[in-house]
């Protein structure tokens, strides 16, 4: 029996959607507040198991969520106009869940949150790991690909998933990227009667698992494995390419021309194989990229880079630029790694850029470096080659191999 303790203090009468968060252990581990809301409800929205959980004696309507939820989410809410509308959800509504949709729906003063322990907090006790040492990394509704930037030697992630099959893609993905030997622990039904805890290696994994389940990783490395770095500049052998690739050295400090920042938009132009759009997306979750590619082969390519480096949410316009950046949203920055010597391409790419904003281009040819001159002496910015230098074998010593150097132009609007 939960004590009668004071409740949030209610929103005005029919000017909130109330939100209840609740547990695997269903109407009993309910608080008092909740469950009050719940009874006071003229309809109560939610998923089916979520809407059985709640005991006949509560006379409210039930309507279970279509699917798919997101384009119907409006309509149903408007049908339920001047009644008082409960929303069941799972645990903490606003650790990726509904409240976090309706609350960009409607505003956060139309809605009423109640949550209940979350399933992050849940684990975090059953395993004795610090919340805010642990990467919490969402797949409801998400590709697993998502998952491959945190995969990093001895860190700890929580993995929520949207059935009982993401335990067993999150194993094959750790296998394949030479972590088969981190461990796996998934917590099944956290909270409720009938939990569960199974652990073993990801390269050992077999289900089936639990569909309310979590997923525990303790990233361990394979020995011979080389885990992929958070900076810019991954190595060249990460991309698949046909040669058409900023290069790991040009590319680290184009990015840091660039100054990628949390939740920034930019446009890669001339993608060739995504590269800069790709390490600007892996710089934080949040951050978005544009990769503008001509050719339909290449754009291909792209898509599955950035897949296999897990920002699969990259956007990849097939056309040739300037024509197909009509209609693109506004970037925050904007890099141009081909194609500067095209007509209207730089006049474009400036004109779509806010104050503040940051173009890098760059040129390897005397035609494309007099386009980048022409720029600078206009705009002004920074002008800058580079000329990198590998040692490689000469018979049998050592000689140095000069790559062709890169003109690398930076301005801020």
């Amino acid at each position: 029996m939960h004590a009668a303790v004071p409740g949030p203090t209610p929103a005005p009468t029919g000017s909130a959607v109330v939100v209840v968060g609740i547990g695997a252990d269903g109407w009993d581990g309910l608080p008092v507040a909740s469950r009050a809301a719940v009874e006071r409800a003229d309809v109560l929205l939610g998923s089916a198991r979520q809407l059985a959980l709640v005991p006949v004696s509560v006379g409210a309507e039930r309507v279970p969520w279509p699917s798919p939820l997101s384009e119907a989410l409006p309509g149903v809410l408007d049908r339920q106009a001047g009644r008082a509308t409960v929303v069941l959800a799972s645990g903490d509504p606003m650790l990726s869940g509904i409240g976090t949709t309706l609350t960009r729906l409607l505003g956060h003063d139309r809605v009423r949150v109640l949550p209940a322990p979350s399933s992050v907090s849940l684990a975090c006790a059953r395993l004795g790991w610090a919340v805010e040492d642990t990467t919490v990394v969402s797949l409801v509704g998400r590709p697993v690909e998502l998952l491959q930037p945190h995969v990093q030697p001895g860190r700890r992630l929580l993995v929520l998933g949207s059935d009982g099959g993401t335990p067993a893609e999150v194993a094959a993905l750790l296998t394949a990227r030479g972590f088969g030997s981190s461990r796996l622990t998934v917590l099944g039904n956290l909270g409720g009667a009938s939990e569960s805890v199974d652990g073993g290696t990801a390269a050992a994994w077999s289900g089936p698992s639990p569909a309310l389940a979590v997923t525990a990783v303790e990233c361990s490395a394979d020995p011979g494995a080389a885990p992929l770095p958070t900076t810019p500049g991954l190595p060249d052998d990460v991309y698949e390419h046909d040669g058409q690739l900023t290069k790991s050295d040009v590319r680290a400090v184009v990015l840091a021309r660039l100054a990628p920042v949390p939740g920034g938009l930019l446009w890669d132009v001339g993608g060739g194989a995504g590269s800069i759009g790709i390490e600007w997306m892996r710089v934080h979750p949040a951050s978005r990229a544009v990769a503008v590619e001509a050719l339909p082969e290449r754009a291909a390519r792209i898509v599955r880079n950035a897949h296999a480096l897990g920002v699969p949410h990259l956007q990849v316009v097939t056309g040739r630029a300037p024509g197909a950046l009509a209609g693109l949203p506004r970037p925050d920055a904007v890099f141009v790694g081909g194609g500067v010597t095209a007509p209207g391409l730089l006049e474009a790419c400036w004109d779509a850029l806010p104050s503040g904003g940051r173009l890098v281009a760059t040129a390897v040819t005397v035609e494309s470096e007099a386009v980048l001159a022409g720029w600078f002496a206009r705009a002004g910015g920074a002008l800058l080659r580079i000329g990198v230098q590998h040692a490689e074998p000469v018979g049998r010593f050592t000689g140095w191999k000069p790559a062709m150097p890169v003109t690398i132009w930076s301005v801020r609007r």
